[in-house]
């Protein structure tokens, strides 16, 4: 999918699949599957599997599954299976009928190792777990071989027939592949193929008490649905000696080729699984979908875009390496799509009265605004103007610096879409000097925001009618960590001491503009001035939306970008 009707660049797997193709292998057919685990939500470095899977099916006009390795009843819920299907779809992506779980093939995937087990290439160990570990060796000194490792194929066979049928306690046994303690690759030292875990699984119930390991059921999964290419990210490299020993020993109806790309990696996040469910369990995140959240939930709840994350998936690119990608150029790719199809609207986050003292009473204005500079089809809306206004704060200084260009006593400056004001006096708090008011006076004849006498103004600040304007509150978001790389460990701290205290910022009493009463959960909007912002989906109401920051108007990255053309 190509959200720009760019070329899509080169990379090493496309190229491969293409030699594939050129050479006949694979009938011509292009098959390629995403299996997350149901034990989390997805985050953004899934959206880069996704968009490399899905969208090299779908331009080489092949097919893609969606197979859930549902193998772990232990950590995985119903909860998780519809959260990641509904945050595939929205990146856009429809797998049809082609939704598959591991948890289908526990009867094919019990065969496989019965096969293993008759060729003398499995057997059931019945050390603890602890000695399994113990004599698996280091990577300077090879592995023991296990006392039970000689067991006759009867022995096994009636072992692991009575493994499944209940017989024996959790951790009594498992089924290891037998390869060779010495070899070199430690994953390949004679791995735990099954496991007994006496839990009821979300699709199978109690049917199964014993549990095929990731490593076993993902090759075979992938045979059983002639996936042609096996995209997985880079850390499953060691994995694919026995991706490979485990396909071609079971005798697999098809042998897929596995091909790593690195995962990604953004400074000041964390996208490792079990820490996010560390933060949400331990409470520093109000829930997955929380707008701090590198998940795909909590992405969109802050107001990111399919096409924004499709788009910066596509510009960093697939590479053979880990490498790290500067957050920012996950915001610039958001500013981006919300530039062009955000509609601007006038808020204000820091109320400041403004009043305008030789503007009639009663008199209300309408006036014209843009909607959007960047697409005229979008038209103008009609803004009430009144005698009383709202302004930010820190619009106006009492003494103002050198270079401040903004509302300051005896300065004039435009109102956006309104008049030219000049400010004449300020009301204060006789107790705490804090001030309270201002007041101006207006240029009736610069209505629109231009003066017929030419003279110019250096400063333009928005603004909300006093008596039209709905309140509300607005989330401000930051960064969830002070550090470029969170994981960094320093002085014995880990990544939690690195959270930021200041990643949310709730303003209440916000002033808006009523046009956006109008907008409905999960609907976008730049605050001019402000940043893109968008209506919280659990927490707005009709006629009252609750508003996050998407993000800020500053973006280094656009100037990087730039340079680069």
């Amino acid at each position: 999918m190509n959200d720009q009707n760019k070329t899509t660049p080169s990379n090493f797997i496309r190229t491969k699949i293409m030699e594939d193709l050129a050479a006949g292998k694979n009938d011509g057919r292009v098959i390629t599957r995403f299996p997350p685990e149901p034990n989390g939500y997805l985050h953004i470095g899934h959206a880069k599997s996704i968009c490399l899977n899905f969208g090299i099916a779908d331009e080489f006009g092949g097919k893609y599954n969606l197979r859930f390795d549902d193998t772990n009843p232990e950590k995985e819920d119903v909860e998780y299976v519809d959260a990641i299907k509904e945050d595939i779809r929205w990146l856009g992506y429809d797998w049809g009928e082609r939704e598959f779980y591991a948890s289908n093939y526990f009867e094919k995937l019990f065969g496989f190792a019965v096969i293993l087990i008759e060729q003398g290439k499995a057997y059931v160990d019945s050390l603890s777990a602890g000695d399994i570990r113990s004599h698996r060796g280091t990577l300077t000194e090879p592995g023991k071989d296990s006392p039970y490792r000689n067991r006759s194929v009867k022995e096994n066979l009636d072992l692991f027939n009575r493994m499944r049928a209940g017989e024996f306690e959790d951790g009594a046994h498992v089924l290891r592949a037998r390869i060779d303690m010495a070899h070199p690759n430690l994953i390949m030292r004679d791995p735990t193929l099954y496991r007994i875990r006496k839990v009821v699984h979300h699709r199978t119930g109690d049917a199964w008490c014993i549990y095929p390991m990731y490593d076993f059921t993902h090759c075979l999964s992938d045979a059983l649905e002639g996936i042609t290419h096996s995209l997985c990210s880079l850390e499953f490299e060691n994995n694919r000696p026995l991706y490979d020993w485990v396909l071609d020993e079971a005798k697999a109806p098809c042998h897929p080729q596995q091909i790593e790309f690195a995962r990604l990696k953004l400074t000041y996040t964390i996208l490792s699984k079990r820490k996010l469910i560390q933060l949400v369990e331990q409470g520093h995140v109000t829930a997955w979908d929380d707008p701090r959240m590198p998940t795909i939930s909590g992405l969109r709840r802050r107001g990111y875009t399919p096409a924004a994350i499709r788009n910066f998936c596509e510009r960093i690119g697939v590479a053979k390496r880990d490498s790290i990608v500067d957050v920012g150029l996950l915001e610039f790719a958001v500013r981006e799509d919300l530039n062009r199809r955000a509609p601007r609207m006038l808020g204000v986050l820091r109320p400041l009265r403004l009043v305008i003292d030789n503007y009639p009473e009663d008199q209300v204005d309408e006036l014209d605004a843009v909607n959007n500079p960047e697409d005229e089809t979008m038209g103008t809306r009609k803004l009430p103007f009144s005698k009383v206004l709202y302004i930010e704060k820190d619009d106006f200084l009492e003494d103002p610096p050198k270079k401040y260009f903004r509302l300051a006593p005896g300065r004039e400056v435009r109102l956006r879409y309104a008049y030219y004001v000049t400010c004449t006096d300020v009301v204060k708090d006789e107790q705490t000097g804090e001030i309270m008011e201002v007041h101006c006076t207006y240029d009736p004849a610069t209505r629109g925001g231009s003066s017929p006498d030419g003279r110019k103004v250096k400063g333009t600040i928005h603004w909300v009618s006093a008596s039209h304007a709905f309140e509300t509150d607005v989330r401000l978001y930051d960064r969830l960590f002070m550090q470029p790389d969170p994981d960094e460990k320093t002085e014995g701290k880990n990544f939690i001491d690195n959270l930021n205290p200041d990643s949310i910022e709730t303003l209440s009493g916000c002033k808006l503009e009523p046009n956006l009463a109008l907008l409905a959960p999960g609907d976008f909007c730049q605050f001019e001035r402000m940043g893109y912002f968008c209506a919280d989906a659990k927490d707005s109401r009709p006629g009252k939306p609750v508003f996050n920051r998407t993000v800020t108007l500053r973006d280094s990255w656009a100037k990087i970008d730039k340079a680069r053309k």
